[in-house]
């Protein structure tokens, strides 16, 4: 703040001035503050009511505190005389300033408008879990005007532009239906009891606390069970089966898919199915030359 007065001061502008664009910076942070507190006030009391989706009201706290800042801008320029004809004078040159600042601000346009189309067509919203592309996957926290914020099970905040993630492929685990079907893989070898092992797989499957029965009752009277396991391949060294697991919180399947690996895995030693792998047997070439002299 001293160096910024200093500066003034330098440029000849009054002290009356500096005073005034001092309480300007002042009231521009408080009344920030306090419409941003506003806004977060307004949702909390509706959400309870009516279960209003945060991901607006994010967006438009921080839309509400770029043009409040905006205006503060052009109240300091306004205010103090040689900003101001500085501001004339770029505006004198806009033609070569503005395709300048077009080519600067190409991307931050881009973003924001990408950030609008986010919030109005709601591909993803704040607390959904969406896979971005093939690897970035976590939580959605916020969504700037620039940027949107993603917390991945590691705890890291992913910052992805807004025109990025609108021109990828996201996966939203959590939009609109929250039942999720996770696949686990598991595979035995051929000289396995393969009904064996299909019924410890769904046993163990069904005593997870975290899976559900979404079958209907008509599937129910044809008895189709809990936990459907499918042979999908015959492999070169297994048998590989496949259950559909479902749960009710996408956050909750990858919790539950470890855990039931754990107990596939202890219940197929104790009842002797195994989980083959491959074999390799190496030749060495001076045993061959032996045998071939032989």
């Amino acid at each position: 703040m001293n160096k910024f007065i200093h500066y003034l001061e330098s440029q000849g502008v009054e002290l009356k001035l500096i005073i005034t664009i001092i309480i300007i910076i002042v009231l521009t942070l408080a009344f920030n503050k306090l419409v941003r507190w506003l806004i977060n006030r307004s949702f909390k009391k509706e959400s309870l009511n009516l279960k209003i989706d945060p991901t607006t009201f994010k967006f438009f706290k921080n839309a509400a505190s770029l043009i409040i800042w905006t205006i503060a801008i052009a109240i300091v320029i306004y205010s103090v005389p040689r900003f101001k004809a500085l501001a004339l004078t770029l505006f004198a040159s806009a033609g070569i300033m503005m395709v300048l600042i077009g080519l600067a601000a190409q991307q931050a346009f881009s973003n924001i408008v990408s950030g609008i189309f986010i919030v109005i067509f709601k591909p993803f919203r704040v607390g959904d879990l969406i896979l971005i592309g093939e690897k970035l996957q976590g939580k959605v926290e916020d969504i700037t005007l620039r940027h949107t914020v993603i917390k991945n099970f590691e705890n890291k905040r992913i910052i992805i532009p807004n025109s990025i993630i609108s021109s990828d492929i996201v996966i939203n685990d959590t939009i609109d239906d929250p039942l999720i079907c996770r696949w686990i893989g598991v595979g035995i070898s051929y000289d396995s009891d393969i009904d064996l092992a299909i019924k410890i797989i769904q046993e163990e499957a069904i005593k997870h606390p975290k899976c559900i029965d979404t079958r209907t009752q008509a599937e129910k009277d044809k008895n189709i069970p809990q936990v459907v396991v499918k042979l999908i391949k015959f492999g070169d060294f297994s048998i590989d089966l496949r259950a559909q697991v479902w749960t009710d919180q996408a956050f909750d399947a990858f919790a539950m898919h470890y855990d039931i690996n754990m107990s596939i895995k202890k219940r197929f030693d104790m009842e002797g199915i195994e989980i083959p792998f491959p074999y390799r047997t190496i030749v060495y070439k001076k045993d061959i030359q032996t045998d071939s002299k032989l």
